[in-house]
């Protein structure tokens, strides 16, 4: 298991084809929505890849708003999720974060995702809202 920052356009086409199957086909959000002005190599963000077994299996991006560095768009196809593979993606961006000498950091968690996050030292900031049908709550972390 390991997570890599993408510096190619073939990962990057590999991180969209995994955004694609978790969001649009499994939970419903249109590619509109799901896709930005930040899903490409020289954009104001830096994606990764995760991997188990050479596999690429998971993605995920950051970029910097408000101060902040801004965990996006974490996700890994279904039948790994039971590795802890979403834990190696969110230390990836925040050595990302880190390395902008930014020190801290903060996500729009699926609600169901809260407890996870928190157990990296997330905490909870505002009340749950709605994102692309789902619901959502703001989460933000101190480095330190």
């Amino acid at each position: 298991m390991n997570a890599k920052k993408i510096t190619t356009e073939e990962d990057l086409q590999t991180a969209f084809a995994i955004r694609k199957k978790v969001f649009v086909e499994e939970q419903g959000v249109s590619i509109e929505e799901e896709m930005d002005e930040f899903d490409a190599l020289d954009a104001a963000c830096e994606h990764v890849l995760v991997y188990y077994n050479d596999q690429p299996v998971g993605t995920g991006r950051v970029r910097v708003v408000d101060g902040y560095g801004k965990l996006e768009r974490i996700c890994i196809l279904e039948e790994f999720r039971k590795f802890g593979l979403g834990k190696v993606i969110t230390l990836k961006l925040e050595e990302l974060v880190r390395e902008k000498g930014i020190t801290k950091s903060k996500l729009n968690a699926q609600s169901y995702a809260e407890q996870f996050y928190e157990k990296l030292g997330y905490v909870r900031s505002g009340e749950e809202f709605m994102d692309a049908g789902i619901p959502h709550i703001l989460m933000k972390k101190q480095f330190s």
